[in-house]
């Protein structure tokens, strides 16, 4: 009989994880060494070659829940992303990036790939045309994002992949905002995923570090360039990282059922314009997050009616925190504007739909009322305030 593959709890805990032969610990030991023997060995170790016993031990584990054959754990999302587009791309050649993508990513394109003597061109939406319509004849990737920071908008992942092989590209995705919780693009056809693992991956807010996963073979390409590159991250913050993920699935669902919740509440009030998340049904890729996602995320981005002021508003709130980056069991709160897309000019955040009153709330998983009335209060605050100025 034909066993049945592991639940994603049981990878989350198990796959990929060292055993303590020594002394028979529940978890995995942690080897701090920077250097290893040489000779009489099966493999030569070095942190710098990704391969240290904690490195290889979570990659497995980042693979598996990616339904990849292999994958590689990095210093930073960012080194995750520059080192597999450097991986796949040369002088002369071009690469198709989706329209709205982390303002990280963007400003990789535009400052760096151009330095290399390597073209891109971002698309003008997000349908087969639009993609289709700027690959060129030395196109060699195309790089999506979905759910999207910060407007949740999805992307349709057979499409992608379906033009990748048409065209003979490799497609790459962030799927840092899903998490492999909530969406296996490799399922769909993808070549290449990449994580922010400082998100979800690691998800106390106390971890930086990137992750990416594919097969074997687009494995090997990136290792070769990240050998060169250096980005690989220390073992302590690897083990550490492993341990958060041990829960990821558990926490990952979590922040699923509070933001569709906090959603549809903040889709009803009377201060709020629009929200951003795709489960809701009046989000325009309703349907096709129901056909590729398993959940929805616990990522939602809002605009406050006219005449709110945005920052008053973060500053009335006292459970949810402003701060700069997201996923972690805390509630937080940002302006993209001023952070994630701050690299971007004012011109390419309108381009984009970013507009200065846009707001990224990232929902953790405390009690949903208790966060519903921090909300509230928010509101009673800056209504107070606009009624006092209309009166004025």
């Amino acid at each position: 009989m034909k066993s049945k593959s592991p639940g994603v709890n049981t990878i989350c805990t198990h796959v990929g994880e060292l055993k303590d032969e020594q002394y028979k610990g529940a978890i995995s030991p942690l080897y701090m060494s920077s250097s290893y023997a040489y000779e009489n060995v099966d493999v030569k170790r070095y942190p710098r070659y990704f391969n240290t016993p904690n490195q290889e031990g979570l990659a497995k584990k980042v693979a598996a829940l990616e339904h990849c054959e292999a994958g590689l754990i990095f210093g930073s999302g960012m080194a995750a992303i520059s080192h597999t587009m450097l991986a796949f791309l040369r002088q002369g050649d071009h690469v198709v990036v989706q329209k709205t993508i982390y303002g990280g990513a963007y400003n990789f394109m535009v400052e760096e790939l151009p330095k290399y003597g390597i073209s891109y061109d971002f698309t003008d939406g997000f349908t087969e045309t639009d993609f289709r319509n700027k690959i060129k004849p030395n196109t060699k990737v195309i790089y999506v994002e979905t759910p999207s920071n910060p407007l949740m908008l999805i992307t349709d992942l057979e499409m992608i992949s379906g033009l990748a092989k048409e065209y003979g590209l490799v497609s790459m995705i962030d799927n840092t905002f899903a998490t492999p919780i909530n969406q296996t693009p490799a399922d769909f056809g993808i070549d290449i995923m990449i994580h922010s693992a400082t998100k979800y991956m690691g998800g106390h807010s106390d971890i930086c570090a990137g992750a990416v996963a594919a097969s074997e073979e687009h494995i090997k390409k990136i290792w070769n360039v990240g050998k060169n590159l250096g980005g690989s991250l220390s073992d302590y913050t690897v083990w550490l990282l492993e341990r958060s993920m041990k829960t990821m699935g558990i926490r990952v669902k979590a922040h699923n059922r509070n933001a569709r919740k906090i959603a549809r509440w903040l889709n009803d009030h009377e201060l709020v314009q629009k929200v951003y998340y795709p489960g809701l049904k009046e989000h325009p890729d309703h349907e096709l997050a129901k056909k590729q996602m398993k959940g929805y995320t616990g990522m939602l981005s809002f605009e406050l009616v006219s005449g709110v002021d945005p920052n008053k508003f973060m500053g009335s709130l006292s459970m949810i925190k402003q701060s700069m980056s997201l996923a972690g069991v805390e509630s937080t709160i940002l302006s993209p504007a001023k952070t994630s897309h701050a690299l971007l000019s004012v011109e390419e955040r309108e381009r984009q739909g970013i507009s200065d009153g846009l707001l990224r709330f990232s929902i953790g998983i405390e009690n949903k009322n208790d966060l519903i009335a921090d909300l509230e209060h928010a509101f009673r605050e800056v209504s107070s305030n606009r009624l006092q100025k209309s009166l004025v």
